[in-house]
């Protein structure tokens, strides 16, 4: 009895396992199937688990558990094994310099009400550069001293966790909030100058998540769309934020691919950020990305305070002989590509209506 339960289980675990890296390969908007797209990591260690098992127990059909989740195992290992050691970096870093600029981009979690231990954070790193997620009246008003401190800050302070603040002692051409969904989720659009006087653009991202019972038409749009944004400048260009998607995924590989960004964790780590209270529930879902006419110094992730992400900090040098020297050129974009990108570019425009991006 006790053996055909344990084969029953066996069976049932191997199915689902099967079934949720078979899914997300089906290309859905569907909210609960992007998720899966997730935890490919304690996926993999689960088919593991699984595959000892079913190794190990006497039962009809042993060997067949054991191939699917060797299978499972590899495919999940596969789509992240860019973010491992084992991977080719993409950039090679550079070393610190006076022209250098830090960047700090930090999901707050908007009921976390240790408002001082972020304080002391930011105190500490002293970006040049700070975008903030999640922030509420509450933030807001408890982070106003340190803001102080800052030539330029926009403060859109919202109680629907998608407040967002930009603050920069750096010479600003522009700076905005913009809204690229008809939720009117927030985004930072900058064009700034680093201490040498050269001219670069920063976005900042936040959009919705995947949920059950909900598409994610709107995010992967928003993503899409910012990606253009790079497009649109002959200068170098930073994005990051909460992008609420894991860096594997295919909305983030396709945002990478059309905003032709280097990505500097590939092939130094995941550095997941999100949950910072559950070690055995990581993702990297805050992105940090460059153009290649930015070189990149260090990318951390920074202590622990209270929110379910860790702050993600960064400092890069906008030099571009500098960078040319130490960064791959990304892959080019096909003229089909290029025809999709533009009708789905053109696609939320018109939805959007008011929205521009120069």
């Amino acid at each position: 009895m006790m053996l055909t339960v344990l084969t029953l289980l066996l069976w049932l675990l191997a199915l689902i396992l099967m079934a949720v890296t078979l899914l997300p390969m089906l290309g859905t908007k569907s909210g609960i199937i992007r998720m899966m797209d997730f935890p490919r990591l304690q996926i993999a260690f689960a088919a593991a688990a699984v595959l000892v098992m079913a190794a190990a127990t006497p039962m009809p059909g042993r060997v067949l558990i054991p191939l699917a989740m060797l299978a499972v195992c590899g495919y999940q290992l596969w789509r992240i094994l860019p973010y491992t050691i084992l991977a080719r970096t993409e950039l090679r870093l550079a070393p610190n310099a006076e022209d250098a600029v830090r960047i700090l981009s930090v999901n707050v979690l908007m009921e976390n009400d240790r408002h001082a231990d972020l304080a002391g954070i930011i105190a500490d790193f002293d970006p040049h550069i700070l975008l903030l997620m999640e922030t509420d009246e509450a933030w807001v008003s408890a982070l106003e001293p340190l803001l102080a401190r800052y030539e330029t800050v926009i403060r859109e302070p919202r109680d629907d966790h998608y407040g967002m603040i930009f603050a920069t002692r750096l010479q600003v051409d522009e700076a905005r909030v913009m809204h690229l969904t008809v939720d009117e989720t927030p985004s930072i659009f900058a064009q700034l100058n680093d201490p040498q006087g050269r001219c670069f653009r920063f976005v900042g991202l936040h959009p919705k998540p995947p949920l059950p019972g909900e598409g994610t038409e709107d995010r992967d749009a928003q993503i899409l769309y910012a990606a253009r944004f790079a497009r649109k400048a002959n200068v170098p260009l930073v994005a990051t934020g909460d992008f609420n998607d894991v860096a594997w995924s295919d909305t983030s590989q396709t945002f990478k691919h059309v905003g032709r960004y280097l990505d500097p964790r590939i092939g130094r780590g995941l550095y997941a950020s999100f949950d910072a209270t559950k070690p055995y529930l990581r993702f990297p879902i805050d992105q940090f990305y460059v153009s290649r006419e930015v070189a990149v110094v260090s990318l951390k992730r920074l202590s622990f305070f209270g929110s379910d992400h860790f702050p993600m900090a960064a400092t890069v040098r906008f030099d571009a002989n500098l960078a040319e020297t130490l960064n791959e050129a990304p892959r080019q974009i096909s003229d089909e590509e290029e025809a999709l990108i533009k009708q789905s570019v053109d696609r939320t425009r018109d939805e959007l209506g008011h929205v521009k991006l120069n």
